[in-house]
């Protein structure tokens, strides 16, 4: 019998893979200390309640007050929440992240009077704080905002109760990622060359992506069978997440969750809508993709496990770490010596935790905060589809840095509907630098593969994933109780319509909805999609070298939360309020499968 593969520990794992976290801070026991001098700043926070009429200067300090509150807890749970992510299963940053949580509760109890006191003040009296103090003047702003949807703030006294219970109104979140992360057990299955692996939410999507069906449909089958037997848990779960969102929406005064989560960014909610109608408008290609892809395979079945393996069999691009980190300098080189040297810090300053070790959180992201490195998780294995996951997080951590690098704290983030612009240009553009760089055909065809099955995973699987998220709200809205029976069926017509006739109507797909993790952070998916869809149109702009587009990208990076989101995209020469820049992406689709096709062919 082949000798099984078990994931190592954290402790084994070189040190050069892992993220530096002693630069947030260098020990436990400092964090501790911070952590019992912030919750004195708590304290001091509410004693400026009340205070805000009395004039420009104590409005400016209690201001300021919280932001600077806000900045040591943001530092406080990144820390927590990274070493956290690194072993799940380690008790000790498991507390740490929970009381880390638990403070930034207090922190939004503190002060969850500021913005119904702010948007009690009389308009000419903050306009005229704004006249009288000089440093209040970078912060207008962010003042603008808060009071823009003041008709949904309520009394400080309710407000103060919504953040008091924000733990426990979030604990269904908790309850999913603690289950989905560290208590799921899977099973050992079979690897490429026939040897036992632990199949894990890592392992997984490598398997699916293998040339041996049968290790592909046992991952695939496997895998649900741990979901099908959780899925009233997992049920339980999503229903009580999806009511917090439609309850915290009543009580503000919408008319929806939807319209609650989109109006934080003041996104139209037709964004939205005009998303779901353009893709499904184009499911056709969609349709046609699958059809190629069964005929390619050769099956007389096409499965919802076939859906992620090469057309063109065996990877004739994969890539080491090292051999993607030189990739990505290559791939990335036309936006300039600017972001090169962020790219240098990256990998040179311990940013990147590479490998997958036993317990580690699953999956791939960016974070951090206005003081840290803009931290980046990974679970290496050797693919281009790991090359692109790379990149992508790379993009974040770059508008990260650029955006904390050129704006004061208060502007020092950005929002989620931006977010995926920046990581979703990366990819566009190392895939046209593989397209020029690969001659032969074979490399060509798997590139192109590649960029379909990105389009499809980012574009239509990510809409499928809004439309459903959406669907789940409006029924829960309307009193549907969201079984897990019912979510089944839902989703599985939901993914028969977007996958078409050519796919096989696998049962155990229907579970898919247990295992998503976006579907709790609350509208986050359809910006996947959109997001997508402007960096096509941004990267366009900079390769066909378009007078003043890469300053403008540059611009759109450095621009953080100083104005509006849709504001800062037509800056940066998209409007995403029209459907213009969701056909082109859909133009760009059906070119390249236009020449994948042909590619095909040739081979």
């Amino acid at each position: 019998m082949a000798e099984s593969k078990a994931l190592p520990l954290r402790e084994e794992i070189p040190v050069e893979q892992t993220w530096d976290l002693t630069v947030i801070y260098k020990s436990d026991e400092k964090w501790e200390e911070d952590f019992n001098e912030t919750q004195k700043s708590v304290e001091e926070v509410k004693a400026y309640q009340g205070q805000l009429a009395s004039g420009s200067g104590t409005f400016l300090e209690a201001l300021e007050a919280m932001l600077n509150l806000s900045r040591k807890v943001s530092a406080l749970y990144v820390y927590a929440h990274l070493k956290n992510d690194q072993d799940t299963a380690n008790s000790t940053y498991q507390a740490m992240n929970d009381r880390a949580r638990y403070l930034a509760a207090l922190s939004q109890e503190a002060t969850s009077w500021f913005e119904p006191e702010l948007i009690a003040l009389p308009e000419e009296q903050l306009s005229g704080y704004f006249d009288e103090q000089e440093e209040l003047k970078q912060y207008k702003h962010y003042i603008t905002q808060l009071t823009a949807n003041k008709a949904h703030v309520l009394s400080a006294e309710m407000e103060a109760l919504l953040a008091a219970a924000s733990e426990v109104l979030t604990s269904s979140s908790q309850t999913f990622s603690v289950l989905n992360n560290a208590d799921l057990k899977f099973p050992m299955v079979k690897g490429e060359d026939g040897e036992e692996v632990q199949l894990s939410h890592g392992m997984y999507g490598e398997l699916l992506e293998s040339t041996d069906r049968e290790v592909r449909k046992e991952a695939f089958e496997k895998m649900y069978e741990v979901y099908e037997s959780f899925k009233n848990t997992f049920a339980s779960t999503l229903s009580a997440n999806v009511k917090h969102h439609n309850y915290q929406a009543k009580v503000h005064h919408y008319n929806s969750a939807r319209e609650s989560a989109l109006s934080d960014n003041h996104i139209p909610e037709a964004v939205h809508d005009t998303l779901i109608e353009v893709v499904n408008d184009h499911l056709p290609l969609l349709h046609r993709y699958m059809d190629l892809r069964k005929q390619v395979l050769e099956l007389d079945e096409l499965h919802m496990y076939d859906l992620y393996t090469p057309i063109t069999g065996e990877a004739s691009l994969k890539f080491t770490y090292d051999e993607a980190r030189d990739k990505t300098f290559e791939g990335l080189d036309v936006l300039g010596p600017e972001y090169r040297a962020v790219l240098d810090d990256a990998f040179n300053s311990r940013w990147i935790d590479v490998v997958e070790n036993k317990g580690k959180r699953s999956g791939a992201y960016s974070s951090g905060m206005y003081d840290t490195n803009p931290y980046i998780l990974l679970n290496w294995h050797d693919s281009l589809n790991h090359l692109y996951t790379l990149v992508h997080e790379l993009g974040h951590s770059a508008h990260s840095y650029f955006t904390r690098k050129n704006q004061p704290y208060v502007y020092g983030n950005y929002s989620i509907f931006l977010a995926e612009i920046a990581s979703t240009t990366n990819e566009n553009l190392l895939t046209d630098y593989l397209l020029e760089t690969t001659e032969d055909p074979k490399a060509r065809a798997y590139v192109l593969n590649h960029y379909l099955d990105g389009f499809k995973g980012t574009v239509f699987r990510q809409t499928q994933f809004a439309e459903f998220e959406h669907f789940m709200h409006e029924e829960a809205a309307k009193g549907t109780p969201l079984t897990a029976d019912y979510l089944s069926e839902s989703y599985r017509e939901l993914n028969s319509k977007y996958y078409g006739d050519a796919v096989e109507k696998d049962e155990a797909i229907q579970y898919e909805w247990a295992r998503i993790p976006h579907f709790y952070y609350n509208y986050y998916v359809y910006q996947y999609s959109t997001g997508f869809c402007a960096a096509t149109a941004l990267a366009d702009k900079i390769l066909n070298k378009e007078e003043g587009a890469l300053d403008k990208y540059l611009s759109y990076l450095k621009a953080g939360s100083s104005d509006y989101p849709i504001e800062v995209m037509k800056k940066a020469g998209v409007d995403m309020t029209e459907r213009e820049y969701l056909e082109r992406a859909m133009k760009v689709f059906e070119e390249r499968l236009d020449e994948l096709e042909k590619a095909l062919d040739s081979i």
